[in-house]
């Protein structure tokens, strides 16, 4: 039997047909795939350039960097999360010295550099007969990245510093010392005329006694002028030990009592620091405390009161006095603690100058507030290093 030709040929017609079909597809997928890889080539070789440019940027800038840390006058210093110097510039070896890079810098610190009074500020010996004064900043990076210090030489600024204070110093003791020749002019004078008076002919021996006595008096007030000078001079200067508050002030009252009950005054004292010690010049602070306290009773009158009292607010310890006596007016409340100013005429004016220089010695501060007719409150406040467990278990009793 034959084969039917006609259905062969119909059949590959149709296989040819479908392979033009496929053929053209391709060739449209392949010029779609030519066109997109020409594109990404495209797009690939601007990537490449902006990377390059930006690269280009980077070690320029890297570069402008390096000679900037090279040119800088003070040193850097960078330390890796160990502590360990990992780059330093050329001022740090000048101020520091070599060799710097891996190295530990607390070992580098405490070999070649020594405290100052001044935190942040150190001293490093140098081959000359002159110290280095330095002071150094840090400056903590990202977590885990390190820290960096900033390391400058202050010798000269300091030393200029110091010749600053010193002239302010030298023109406050002229100032002072010109104060102090005016008010023992006084007192001197009066006490010579009385001396030239007993050596009358002829005095009778009450007269005489009388003069010999307003001698002494006037004496006595040289003297207390120039006890008074000597503290403020002095300040606070002397050494620190543990002092209970509680205990300081429970002796001005001992030592204020007599004086408050023969002029009629109710004192009365309150105890809000317990048993609380801090870091004090002893006398010092007592005797400011007894200055504040005497000042109380001279300004008040009889059945008026008198409060001492010690309590602790927040950071601070705060020693209270506060009288209902006959207050300060207004135009010199301003002027209480400058030195020689004075509204009783019997006083040195230099009581409460005393009382702010004890204050400021151990780093605190004294205030006034008075209402004429009503009565004045001084607050001595001084500052107190304890942890929060401490606070806690003061802020229970800082009742006063």
């Amino acid at each position: 039997m034959k084969p039917a030709r006609p259905v062969e040929a119909q059949h590959l017609q149709q296989a040819f047909q479908v392979f033009n079909l496929a053929s053209s597809e391709l060739c449209a997928a392949y010029e779609e795939l030519r066109r997109q890889a020409e594109a990404l080539t495209r797009e690939l070789a601007l990537a490449n350039g902006e990377l390059e440019h930006q690269l280009a940027e980077k070690q320029a800038l890297s570069q402008r960097f390096v000679l900037l840390l090279e040119a800088l006058p003070g040193g850097v210093v960078v330390l890796d999360d160990a502590g360990s110097v990992v780059q330093a510039n050329p001022a740090a070896y000048r101020m520091v010295g070599a060799p710097l890079i891996g190295f530990s810098w607390q070992s580098l610190a405490l070999e070649r550099l020594r405290h100052t009074d001044v935190p942040g500020e150190w001293l490093r010996a140098a081959r000359s007969a002159s110290a280095i004064r330095l002071s150094i900043a840090r400056r903590v990076l990202q977590p885990g990245a390190g820290e960096v210090l900033l390391i400058q030489d202050i010798t000269e600024a300091h030393a200029q510093r110091e010749c600053a204070q010193r002239k302010e110093r030298l023109a406050a003791m002229g100032e002072i010392a010109a104060r102090l020749a005016h008010r023992l002019r006084t007192p001197l004078a009066t006490a010579l005329l009385y001396a030239a008076q007993m050596g009358g002919a002829g005095l009778p021996a009450a007269k005489r006694a009388c003069f010999a006595d307003k001698t002494v008096d006037r004496l006595q007030h040289l003297e207390r002028l120039i006890e008074d000078m000597l503290l403020f001079v002095r300040g606070a200067a002397g050494s620190r030990e543990p002092v209970s508050p509680a205990q300081l002030l429970r002796e001005v009252v001992r030592i204020i009592e007599p004086q408050a009950r023969e002029r009629g005054l109710h004192l009365e004292f309150c105890d809000g620091a317990g048993a609380l010690t801090v870091s004090a010049d002893p006398q010092a602070l007592r005797g400011a405390l007894i200055s504040l306290a005497e000042n109380a009773v001279q300004a008040c009158a009889p059945e008026a009161r008198i409060r001492l009292a010690a309590a602790v607010r927040g950071r601070q310890l705060e020693f209270r006095v506060v009288d209902t006596g006959a207050g300060i007016p207004p135009e010199a409340q301003c002027r209480l603690f400058e030195p020689f100013f004075t509204t009783r005429s019997g006083g040195t004016g230099l009581g409460l100058a005393i009382v702010r220089a004890v204050a400021e010695a151990h780093g605190g501060t004294v205030a006034a507030s008075s209402v004429p007719g009503a009565g004045s409150e001084f607050v001595l406040r001084l500052p107190l290093d304890l942890d929060p467990k401490e606070l806690h278990e003061t802020s229970a009793i800082a009742h006063c």
